[in-house]
């Protein structure tokens, strides 16, 4: 009998063992991102909040965003938004000015599809906006060795209505976004889903079933595993004085086209304005870098320290999220793009009101 219970307790703790080796090698592998190099900053000495970005004839474009060029804004200062369209070449090689913007705009969302950059919706100083466009790189020179990028806008459908502070991605070639606020004052973030076959001959705007949790703006999402994801974020009520005040979300939904919206696990900690379209890893796991975790909201805004710098990974086969190895460049309000086999974060807010003209880069494994 002793030899039965000594054999039920090896195997037992063999596969105890075992499990935890499994578990630790997942958390690992998402703690393995950390491999980053700096690229050449935006010709900024402030950087901006909230640009689009993208990639068009294999250059990187980095186009529009605001920030505060004289004064903080506690110290009185005024937002501005930019048009310009800068563009990066090589990834040794210096940022350049393009073009412009139709106006200058920020705080939409942006992604890379079809040899171009779809630039949705955002604002400007005088409101939201709801136009869409492509910005595109062609080529004109004397020589196929001096080539002179020439930028090119495509129109396309705008959105239903104006929207700024919306999350994207794309799944194949449907982009999907959502959330956001309608007004700079609104007091409640919009529960709005939409999506947009840039693959059909004539793109229309479709609204979907929303997700079954709360209205947000300033979300993450992402696209892995055959599924859209849309987590975290703010959702807006009035305060007293009627402006707006957030409550900072943790919940998270998967979106699969045919099957519709299923919540998955909440995350570790709130992320608002976390890098978006989320990185992703492998073939089942995204990462959402950094993001406002809600913290520091009472602190003043001269010694905030900074955003988080930890990366929390989320696994989608095991609806399971791991925080792990941390960022050299903690950023929200900001963009991502995948260019030349690594994952970029372009400018962004490094503390509030407070921007960055760094762009840096991650290897994943």
């Amino acid at each position: 009998m002793h030899t039965g219970r000594h054999r039920w307790w090896n195997v037992t703790a063999a596969s105890a063992v075992i499990f935890l080796l499994m578990l630790l090698s997942q958390i690992l592998s998402a703690a393995t991102p950390a491999s980053w190099t700096q690229l050449p900053a935006l010709p900024d000495k402030e950087g901006f909040a909230s640009m689009f970005a993208g990639v068009s004839g294999g250059a990187l474009l980095a186009a529009g965003g605001a920030n505060f060029p004289d004064k903080k804004p506690w110290e009185g200062g005024k937002k501005v938004w930019y048009d310009t369209v800068f563009v990066l070449e090589k990834a040794d090689g210096q940022w350049r000015v393009a073009g412009k913007l139709p106006r200058p705009l920020g705080y939409g969302v942006s992604v890379t599809h079809g040899g171009g950059v779809v630039c949705v919706g955002g604002s400007d100083a005088e409101g939201h906006r709801a136009e869409c466009f492509q910005l595109l790189i062609e080529r004109a020179g004397p020589t196929p060795q001096k080539l002179e990028p020439l930028l090119l806008l495509k129109p396309l459908p705008p959105l239903p209505q104006p929207i700024a502070n919306l999350s994207g991605a794309l799944l194949g070639d449907t982009l999907y976004v959502a959330g956001g606020i309608a007004r700079p004052d609104s007091t409640n973030a919009l529960k709005k889903f939409f999506a947009l076959d840039l693959g059909g001959p004539s793109p229309t705007w479709r609204e979907l079933e929303p997700w079954p949790g709360p209205a947000r703006m300033l979300a993450v999402a992402a696209v892995q595993d055959g599924s859209f994801f849309l987590v975290s974020g703010a959702d807006l009520s009035a305060g007293p004085d009627g402006k707006p005040v957030r409550t900072y979300l943790r919940d998270a939904y998967r979106f699969t086209p045919g099957k519709g919206w299923k919540r998955i696990a909440d995350l570790p900690r709130v992320a608002v304005a976390a890098p978006s379209p989320a990185p992703t890893l492998g073939k089942t796991q995204f990462l959402v870098v950094s993001g406002d975790d809600a913290s520091q909201l009472n602190t003043p805004p001269t010694q905030h320290k900074g955003f988080p710098p930890s990366f929390l990974a989320y696994d989608t086969r095991a609806n399971r999220w791991t925080e792990s190895a941390p960022t050299p460049a903690p950023r929200v309000t900001v963009p991502t793009v995948e260019w030349n086999g690594a994952w970029l974060v372009v400018s962004g807010e490094q503390k509030p009101g407070i921007r960055s003209p760094e762009v840096w880069s991650v290897k994943l494994p």
